[in-house]
Order: C-alpha cells, then structure tokens, then sequence
C-alpha cells in the first residue's frame, strides 16, 4: 500500500495532529465535515449605504429585513392574532427594551415568560431547520447552554412533553426567564442572517454609524467591502488630517454633534470657541447643518453650527492643498483654488474666468501663502487630532473596520465591492502607478488593500497621503468620479453662468459601460469568477426613482436604494437588501422605517421579489465553505492513513 503521507504534506498534518491527536478524533471531524456538504446553503445578506441610520439599518437587521416575520407567520399564524403576533415580532427584534418596559409597567411576568418561551422555542426551530445542530449551540450564551439545548431538544418530542413544561417554568420561577428570553430573541436574529455583507459606507450623514458598528460586532459572521466614507474614517485614525476634517465637516454638516461628543468622546468645544471668536461676525449662511435628526445629548445652536462647520471647511480646503502639492502625482492641482481667489474684487478666477463669490470672508487666508494654517488653526487642528487619536471607541471600531473590512471580496460566485472598478471610455481598466507597478482591475484593487493596512498599521507616510486619494481621488474604484467640487459648491451660487459645469462631478465611464454585458463579464473575468454563472453586487450611487437596480440581464445589482435619509428623495424608497438563499437570490425593497409608538411597532413595510430561482437547492458543498471543507476533509483522510500505517502516532491520554 502507497504510504498516504507523502513529504511535503507531513509538517501540515503533524500540525493537523496537535488538534485532533487520535484515530477516533479524526473520524468524528471527518464524519462531521462530510455531513456538512450535505446540508444547504446558508442564507445571506447583501446591504450598502448604511450612512449612520442605525435605527432603519438596526431594525432591518434584527428582522432579517421581514423575513423572520414570515418565520413567525409560519409556525403561530394560525393561533395568534395580528395583535399577539406583532408582540412576539417586538420582542424578538428588540427583547431588552420590551422587558425594560414590562418592567417599568409592573407587569406580573411569570406566567407571560412563560408564554413567550413556549412561542419562541418553534420560531428558533423553524429559522434553524436547515442548520448544523453546532452551528446553533454556538449561538447560545454560556449561562443558559444547557437549559436551551434541551428545551430545543425535548420539544418536538411528545415523550418529555412534560419535562420540556418543567424546564420552563422552573427556569421562570429560578428568575432566569428573562435572561432565556433575551438570548432565544437573538439567538433567531442571528441565524435568520448566516452570512452578513456589509458592501461601504457605514459613515455620514446619519446619527448612527457608532450604534451600526456595535450592532455589527455582535452578529457572528460579517465582512464588510470598505466605501469611500469608510475609507475617510480609517485614514483619519490613520492619522491623515485632510481626511479628518473631511469627516468632520460632513458630520457638523449632517448635525452628528452627539456621535462626534458622546458616541467616540471628540472634544469639539475648542472649535466652537474658535469658529464663535473668528467667525462672530459671519452668517455663514452656505454652511447651515441639514437638520435630518436632532442631537440628544449635545445640542448645537445652529448658528454656531453654521461657523464651526465653515472654519472646518476652511481648514480642510488648506489642508487639502498641501497634500496636493506634495503629491504631484495624484495629478489633483485642479482642486487647488484658494490661490485663484481674488477677496478684494470677490471673485474666484479659473481657466480665464471670473465667477462671483457669494462669501467673500475669509479672516484667516493669507494671500500670500493661502493654504499656511494660521497658529490658532494649527493648534486646533492638533487637539482635534489628539482627540481622535485617544478615543477607544473609535479604535475599537476601526480595528473592526480593519479585520472583517476589504476593498472587495468574491465569495460564492458574487464579487462584492462599494463604487466601481474604474475604467476608460473604451472599456479598458484605469491604470493607477502604486509601489512602482502599474495596476487596474483586480490587480489594482489587490494593490491598494495592501496599501490601506500599511497606512493604518505602519502609519507609513505615502500610504497615509493615499487614504485621502482613496476618498476623492479621479481613479479611486471607492469614489468613482472626476472630482469632487466641494469648493464650487459652497462658494459659487448656483445661478452663476457656468456654475452648473464648476459643480458637476462626472461619473466614471464604468458607470455607463456596466449596463453592458460585456463589460460585466470581462470584470468577473479578471476577479476569476465564471461571467456565466456570478455576479456583481455594489452599491454607492443611489438608484433613482424609476431605476431598475437589476442590470445585465441580472448579473450587475446595485443595492443602494436610500437606506439614509439624506437620499430618500431621490430613490423613492428606503434601501434594498438582497437576499441569498439555498433556493434563490431576492431582492427586498423597504419603506421607510417607522418608529414604535405607543402600543404599535416599529416597522418598515417590504415588498420582495425573486430576481434568480436556483435550478436545484444549493447545497454547503457547492460553497466556498464547503470547497474548504472538501480541503479538510481531504487532509484528514490522509491523516487517518498515517494514523494507520503508523507514519504518525496518536496521542493518547494517559490513564
């Protein structure tokens, strides 16, 4: 007989040994492994766009954007009422504040705990049919294990019809019921959603990016293809400036003064001192705050807003202008305009014309060195960034942004990225010169995840300057447009002549290129995906009222549908989540989210469609799970042959 172990194997399988270091241990992962193939796909979900609404996102989430509803229908509908079954749909989604409000109430919980866990035993067993018994035990909180995994266990049996009784109102009247409670509650949230796909922007606009994160790093299994808001945020922890008051800006801008103050512990009240000082006297009427959400804990005048968010601004246009210039090669000098502008005629002279300011007061630029901070903004400039730096949340938060984050990923025949893979008219891939290589596609999008961990782990200068690029950069795939006429937006009126074209932003070719077959396929092409069986998944510009997100013969889908307010208007909806299943890819488009109130509960209406049907049920072994399975599975064959021939020998204990 061929020895099984051949040499370059055996250090991988004497490691292989060290976790399963007997015949016996082998034979049960083996057994184990290969059960698994047979199991179906987990579900996954697709959202993008989230830009800090956490109460819509959050909900979405937590009800497996309607699905675990259904789930309800399924097991209780046809012996609850509408009344009963919202109930145990609030609890579900949001167990800790419904118990919170029992609490405060008075309610006699026993007999209604008890209630409550003979109704979510069935729900967590119908969202579990189709999973390992593991996979679910992992999802239980150690204090409970055993209680659980019976109740689970005894229910569906009518011999222990009896214990399983016992079990709960022991546990009722042992005063755990509430904790059994909360954890069922998230235990069905969590393996309704299997696989989370969070494809950018996480940040701006909305209150909530700090509450989206924490939600996130409880859910099991997420990965999150990184946006250009993203990018801002981990180049500023990065320690890039420009792109920290780049995101500062835009959350003064969006009145984010309670995630800013309360949620990461920024201390802004040097720069509402300094914005009140030199800006007293200014209206600052362009840098009014978009009042989307009212701050709770840190309320800001908004006419102090209007100046903080100004002196931001000025800074950041200062900033920005001595990061160009010392990078040459971002070929960005197009955005260096303090030079050109002339205060005393009030006017901004570019290309040979002169378009009229509609702010001309600008107490801090030195004509004669524009983009030199002044002392007082420097030091500002460096407490904020102390500031930033010393927050634990937000590293907290970046460090996750880091380890589950990517510039995209491909997995189970869809590529999953934020904006675009850049392109020119022709259809060929852009070319970006990075570590002295010339890169596009695949290739370019490899470079540049490489790049984003050395600017935030090495802290490496060039790197660090690059996050700004990433941000607003013509041939960044996160951005995906010429330019970015912030600038012209604040301080040419709209009804200027030639202010339209100053303040437009045009899209990269890809964006009309991808309503092609072909370019979609040569994509999947360079990423190794199968053009005839993938897909592409990416989000960043909403899709418009009227818009079908399903492109190319539904191969393309472009799933940001206006989860944030701030887009709502243009969409028509409020966000998309796709949704994949053993059985098919669908599309679910969502309402805006209502808040609970009163005795009614929080929602958001969802009117879903099938876009693919499966030829057959997809099984675990037609996954990118199951293919490293089948690697395993493969490994520990030859270690049990070396188990047997004697080429490795077990470890067994002692008695």
């Amino acid at each position: 007989m061929e020895n099984a172990c051949k040499q370059p194997d055996l250090d991988y399988l004497h490691l292989l040994a060290e976790q399963y270091p007997t015949l016996e241990a082998a034979s049960a992962a083996l057994v184990r492994l290969r059960a698994f193939l047979r199991l179906p796909k987990g579900t996954e979900y697709y959202f993008s766009d989230l830009h800090g609404e956490q109460e819509a996102f959050i909900h979405l989430l937590r009800s497996a954007s309607g699905t675990i509803r259904d789930k309800i229908d399924a097991t209780h509908g046809t012996e609850l009422s509408r009344a009963e079954l919202d109930e145990l749909a609030a609890l579900i989604y949001y167990p800790e504040q419904i118990l919170r409000q029992r609490r405060r109430a008075g309610s006699d919980g026993g007999e209604w705990e008890r209630l409550m866990l003979h109704r979510l035993l069935p729900v967590l067993q119908e969202v579990a049919r189709k999973y390992a018994h593991d996979h679910v035990d992992a999802l239980i909180s150690n204090k409970y294990h055993f209680v659980i995994r019976e109740l689970l266990g005894s229910s569906e049996d009518p011999a222990k019809a009896d214990y399983y009784r016992e079990l709960i109102a022991s546990a009722v009247d042992a005063g755990i019921g509430e904790g059994l409670i909360t954890n069922l509650c998230y235990q069905i949230q969590q393996v309704a959603v299997d696989n989370l796909h969070i494809i950018g922007d996480i940040f701006d606009r909305g209150p909530g990016a700090h509450k989206i994160l924490d939600e996130l790093m409880f859910h099991h299994n997420v990965d999150i293809q990184w946006g250009n808001h993203d990018i801002e945020w981990i180049g500023a922890a990065a320690g890039n400036p420009v792109c920290l008051f780049s995101l500062l800006r835009i959350a003064i801008s969006y009145n984010n003064f309670d995630m800013l103050e309360d949620g990461y512990g920024i201390n802004l009240r040097p720069l509402s001192m300094f914005a009140d000082e030199v800006y007293a006297a200014d209206p600052c009427e362009a840098f009014r705050p978009h009042i989307l959400d009212e701050n709770k804990y840190d309320p800001v005048d908004p006419a102090l807003a209007a100046k903080m968010h100004k002196a931001v601004a000025v800074i950041l246009f200062k900033l920005e202008g001595q990061l160009i210039r010392r990078n040459p090669g971002f070929g960005m000098e197009h955005r260096l305009l303090l030079d050109k502008l002339d205060l005393q005629k009030g006017v901004l002279r570019l290309n040979g014309t002169e378009y009229p300011l509609r702010d001309r007061s600008f107490p801090t630029l030195d004509p004669a060195d524009p983009y030199a901070l002044t002392e007082a903004e420097q030091a500002l400039a460096e407490g904020i960034q102390t500031s930033f730096r010393h927050s634990a949340a937000l590293k907290r938060h970046m460090d996750f942004l880091m380890r589950c984050g990517s510039m995209y990923k491909a997995v189970n025949g869809n590529l999953l990225y934020h904006g675009c893979i850049p392109m020119e008219p022709d259809g060929s891939f852009s070319e970006l010169e990075l570590d002295g290589k010339r890169v596009g596609g695949k290739a370019m999008l490899d470079a540049l995840d490489g790049i984003v961990r050395r600017a935030y782990y090495r802290h490496e200068p060039a790197c660090v300057d690059l996050m700004w690029y990433l941000w607003c950069g013509a041939k960044s795939p996160l951005f995906g447009k010429a330019r970015m006429t912030t600038f012209e937006r604040y301080f040419i009126a709209g009804d200027v002549p030639g202010a339209e074209a100053l303040r437009r932003e045009p899209k990269d070719p890809y964006y009309s290129l991808c309503e092609q077959e072909d370019t979609v396929r040569a994509i999947l092409r360079d990423f190794g995906l199968d053009p005839e069986h993938s897909h592409i998944v990416n989000g960043h510009v909403p899709v418009k009222k009227g818009e079908n997100p399903i492109k190319c013969g539904g191969r393309l889908f472009v799933i940001d549908g206006g989860i944030s307010k701030a887009y709502q208007s243009t969409t028509g909806i409020a966000g998309y989540t796709l949704i994949f299943n053993s059985h098919s890819l669908t599309l679910a488009e969502h309402r805006p989210f209502r808040r609970a109130t009163g005795s009614a509960v929080a929602r958001t209406d969802t009117r879903t469609r099938v876009v693919e049907q499966m030829p057959h049920r997809i099984l675990m072994a037609e996954t990118d799970e199951g293919l490293a399975a089948r690697a395993r599975i493969t490994a520990l064959e030859a270690l049990l042959a070396c188990y047997r021939d004697g080429s490795i020998r077990e470890r067994r204990p002692e008695r």
